[in-house]
């Protein structure tokens, strides 16, 4: 790899660092993470030359193809990020809600599949970029959202959901600190046996929660429902409850409906991006096997969307008068 280019974006990376490090939030996740991102570091500098050789070659068959790649001070590669043209132009006409999650699809590195993830105008769930992470920590998770925003020329999302990752939540915060974060309600409610179910009257607990979280029309509903609802059921000392109602604006849909979703409450589009990738990735594919997949991937995206482009076009829709 070459010394220079690993060089000025170590000096880059660190600076920020250096600068940003007493606004972002310390969590216990950032510490369990950065140890093991010391163990899993990529280390074989083939592989590094391989994936560096095939980008530039993408980028000369089309100088718009995007890619950046984070090393450590011994110059091997830490994070990846890379999105086509396509991609781009792509978040030019449907840049208006991004849904983010790293799943649990790796390569042989153990590096954590990032993919960003729009929607189009026929419900498709589409490709705004891909990123493999070593690490799930803030600096992370900062230096990806800040290649990612760089590559689609400083234009930021007006809202994205995630997970209810804090160190995700700290570089929105960073990164991103005008756009509308949402959580995974779908994650949220799915917590519930785990979290009440040790109280007697679950059953009712659990209903209850989801009538008020589901089905209250405007915030004051909400608040009146809610209060009855931990005093009823004798809840105020749940920290789980607590947290989640001082953290009410990300996750009940009665305080977002006023926000553009794109029809999204839930990371699912990313979590069926994970299945659709299945088809061509596993935990044994290399770097440069990894990235000539995604472009597998990416063309059969590209297919299923010019099909759909088709079909409206050439569909009449019968009256029903």
């Amino acid at each position: 790899m070459n010394d220079d280019v690993g060089l000025r974006i170590n000096k880059s990376f660190y600076s920020f660092i250096s600068a940003a490090g007493d606004n972002l939030e310390f969590v216990e996740r950032d510490v369990r993470n950065y140890v093991g991102k010391q163990r899993r570091v990529l280390g074989k500098e083939g592989h590094g030359k391989a994936l560096l050789t095939h980008f530039s070659h993408m980028r000369e068959l089309n100088q718009h193809f995007f890619f950046d790649i984070d090393f450590d001070i011994n110059n091997r590669i830490r994070h990846i990020f890379w999105a086509d043209a396509r991609s781009q132009a792509t978040w030019e006409s449907f840049g208006d809600v991004l849904c983010f999650d790293t799943t649990y699809l790796t390569n042989k590195y153990d590096m954590s599949f990032a993919p960003f993830v729009g929607v189009n105008h026929h419900g498709q769930s589409i490709l705004l970029g891909c990123g493999l992470l070593s690490s799930e920590d803030t600096n992370a998770f900062v230096w990806l959202f800040q290649t990612w925003l760089r590559c689609m020329s400083n234009r930021p999302p007006k809202g994205i959901v995630t997970d209810q990752c804090k160190a995700m939540q700290n570089a929105i915060e960073f990164v991103f600190p005008n756009v509308s974060h949402r959580w995974c309600l779908w994650h949220i409610m799915k917590k519930i046996p785990k979290k009440l179910q040790g109280y007697g009257q679950y059953k009712q607990i659990k209903h209850a929660m989801k009538t008020i979280v589901y089905e209250s029309t405007n915030v004051d509903e909400f608040l009146s429902s809610w209060e009855n609802f931990i005093t009823a059921y004798d809840l105020s000392n749940n920290v789980w409850l607590t947290t989640l109602f001082e953290e009410r604006q990300r996750w009940v849909p009665c305080f977002l409906k006023n926000f553009f979703w794109a029809g999204m409450s839930t990371t699912q589009r990313s979590e069926s991006m994970n299945a659709f990738f299945h088809g061509y990735i596993n935990s044994m594919t290399t770097l440069q096997q990894f990235v000539h997949q995604y472009d597998n991937a990416l063309q059969k995206k590209a297919q299923l969307e010019c099909q759909a482009d088709f079909a409206s076009l050439n569909t009449v829709i019968p009256s029903t008068s």
